[in-house]
């Protein structure tokens, strides 16, 4: 006996084939004269029949159509709109916030915009909230950020010295990595916090920044410790990729590596003489 999923199948497929009515197993000569077709017994006397199962096999269901991206694409031109009409910190902030495109804000538990002093001149940007900074809406201050303390305790800084922010400004499950339309859909405020943050110097924390904000795809281990530049309002300004922290937890022999890095943005931060001018910017 067929299931009732087959049958249900054979019969749509009956359906769109134009079948209209059911028929009996014995032929009908449907041109013959209606007198002898009167001489037929009446319809209700005739014995039911079975349902006939069709000798080839029923018609497949049709694969599931995929929504095309068009909604990504509208996300991020809103994102685009909502960043640029910014103008400044407070604004940016109230628009990222009243963004809904990107589907990470829905389990997070709140939008992670920024910590520290924007008008310091040097600006550190990582990757994304993790559990801690999720529920507290500030970035770093998990064990990640306790050890990015330190690093920059290392070199004379802490977070009034500096202005921190992060690529995802919302949580990604179980932290892991950004999708490309995540990023995409975040990039377009990041881009525009530069921009009022106006930095004289930056550092990027990992591997998400380092391929999403400088485009480069070489890998955070390869181009680490190598000065590039990203340009902010018709000016480059260098930028230094080095290892997130929450990496060092994991590799803490690869602090060597990081250490080298830190003296190199302290001697660029020195050489551009930005602990000794007033904070007056944001």
């Amino acid at each position: 006996m067929p299931s009732a999923a087959e049958t249900l199948s054979t019969l749509a497929w009956l359906l769109e084939a134009g079948a209209d009515e059911a028929v009996g197993e014995a032929p009908i000569d449907r041109f013959r004269a209606p007198a002898a077709a009167a001489a037929e017994p009446p319809r209700a006397s005739r014995p039911a029949t079975p349902p006939v199962r069709p000798a080839f096999s029923p018609r497949p269901a049709a694969p599931a159509v995929r929504k095309p991206p068009g909604d990504a694409s509208d996300a991020i031109g809103i994102a685009i709109e909502s960043a640029r009409a910014a103008n400044s910190l407070a604004e940016l902030k109230a628009a990222l916030e009243a963004f809904e495109g990107c589907a990470l804000k829905r389990s997070a538990a709140n939008t992670v915009f920024a910590d520290g002093d924007p008008g310091c001149g040097i600006m550190l940007i990582g990757e994304s909230p993790g559990r801690d900074e999720d529920r507290q809406g500030l970035p770093f201050v998990g064990r990640a950020g306790q050890l990015l303390d330190k690093m920059l305790a290392a070199i004379g800084l802490d977070r009034s010295k500096v202005y921190i922010t992060n690529v995802l400004n919302w949580r990604p499950p179980q932290n892991r990595d950004p999708s490309p339309e995540e990023a995409a859909m975040c990039l377009p405020f990041l881009r525009r916090h530069i921009e009022l943050v106006d930095p004289e110097i930056i550092a990027v924390l990992g591997s998400v920044p380092l391929r999403h904000v400088m485009g480069n795809s070489d890998g955070i281990l390869k181009t680490r410790g190598r000065w590039l530049e990203y340009s902010v309002s018709g000016r480059m300004r260098p930028v230094m990729p080095t290892l997130h922290p929450a990496y060092l937890l994991r590799q803490p022999s690869h602090k060597k590596l990081a250490w080298r890095d830190l003296q190199a943005f302290e001697r660029k931060i020195a050489a551009l003489g930005l602990l000794e001018r007033p904070h007056a910017r944001g």
